[in-house]
């Protein structure tokens, strides 16, 4: 496995795409929205690589290296040599159709020497818990890693890039077959929990309209203080811890909208009747500490160093460092070694696992590491 990684401007890529030298069969591609030469850049890339499979997304801002950037491109070149890939995609017509995509997408990927899965979503149109629910119903012993596409913090519009064509209700997986791949990964936080953790009583899908039998977002507002009058924006700063049942591990679920009108709360993913919630807040020492967390659980599934680190973290996080958003990416470095080339992008959701031997999840708020090599 060969790797080379390169950020791109809109005043360098014309020059700086003749840098890649390896003979690249993929390209990972994270792509502002910003990037007004979008089009120019992947018909140039196209015509120079007409036989190499390019895949990739909108962002929040583009990873390259131990940089976040805005209004760029973070571009990966990778010759697999040894490892046999696919690429699917999944043209969904509303939200409804989420599981069944996740379905039909392990369907057309599967087959008995399927290592692992890559995915990159719309991240507006497609329920990522439900997309993730379908992968897993069909892929059950398959790891699988990815994120929702992005549109810095303005929820507007996302799209991914499928070959040759910038789309957007649509789901692209990647399948990589054989024993020669060695994967590993991670999806870790760092928020605290505070207040007390409430019941949902009253929901639908990714809507909460009631805890405890109260309206959803006047319990909310009450915990926000003068943060509530920044709503639906402040949202991304006070997520909700959500466990579906006493036993299982929690997961952080991000705001994306709010109701006035029947008090209610849109969020990046499900929260079912009967879960129980608790509003999070930021500490960025504990942030940074998650970042850390999740490359060394993701290293440490590996036995020799890895060629990639394709890092998904998400939104609410930058916006919370600021300044201080390359610590999180400049720790998972100091983790992970100078060998593995590092590429990503800020999201709207994170897929993966926990760890090793747990279920693929949709996460928000986490910082995801997927590290890749072959032997």
């Amino acid at each position: 496995m060969k790797v080379q990684q390169t950020s791109l401007t809109q005043n360098n890529w014309k020059d700086n795409l003749s840098s890649v030298t390896i003979d690249a069969n993929m390209f990972l591609l994270f792509i502002s929205s910003e990037f007004n030469e979008k089009r120019d850049f992947l018909d140039a890339l196209h015509k120079q690589y007409p036989k190499a499979t390019l895949i990739g997304c909108s962002t929040a801002g583009e990873i390259s290296d131990v940089t976040v950037k805005d209004q760029s491109v973070s571009l990966t070149a990778i010759q697999l040599e040894k490892t046999p890939f696919k690429k699917v995609s999944f043209l969904i017509k509303d939200k409804n159709c989420s599981h069944k995509a996740g379905q039909e997408i392990a369907d057309q990927l599967y087959n008995k020497d399927l290592k692992h899965v890559l995915i990159l979503s719309d991240g507006l149109n497609v329920n990522g818990a439900d997309l993730v629910a379908g992968l897993k119903s069909k892929l059950p012993k398959i790891s699988i890693t990815g994120g929702l596409a992005a549109d810095g913090s303005n929820f507007n519009k996302t799209f991914v890039i499928n070959d040759n064509t910038i789309v957007d209700k649509t789901i692209i997986g990647i399948g990589l077959y054989g024993d020669n791949l060695k994967v590993g990964y991670s999806s870790k936080g760092g928020w605290d929990s505070f207040g007390i953790e409430r019941l949902v009583t009253k929901s639908d899908k990714n809507v909460l309209y009631e805890l405890d039998g109260l309206p959803a977002l006047e319990i909310y507002k009450s915990f926000l203080g003068e943060e509530a009058n920044n709503l639906p924006s402040s949202g991304l700063l006070f997520p909700l811890s959500m466990r579906i049942n006493e036993d299982s591990i929690p997961v952080v679920r991000t705001i994306l909208a709010v109701s006035e009108e029947d008090q209610s709360l849109t969020f990046a993913s499900n929260i079912p009747e009967g879960s129980y919630v608790r509003l999070m807040k930021a500490n960025i020492d504990r942030l940074i500490n998650g970042a850390e967390d999740s490359a060394v659980a993701a290293n440490k599934e590996l036995d020799e160093v890895s060629d990639l680190a394709i890092l998904i973290s998400c939104v609410g996080r930058r916006l919370v460092l600021k300044q201080m958003v390359e610590e999180e990416v400049e720790v998972v470095r100091d983790v992970i070694g100078n060998k593995p080339c590092i590429t990503g992008f800020y999201s709207y959701g994170e897929i993966a696992p926990f760890g090793e031997f747990s279920p693929c999840e949709l996460h928000n708020q986490t910082m995801t590491i997927t590290t890749l090599s072959e032997c």
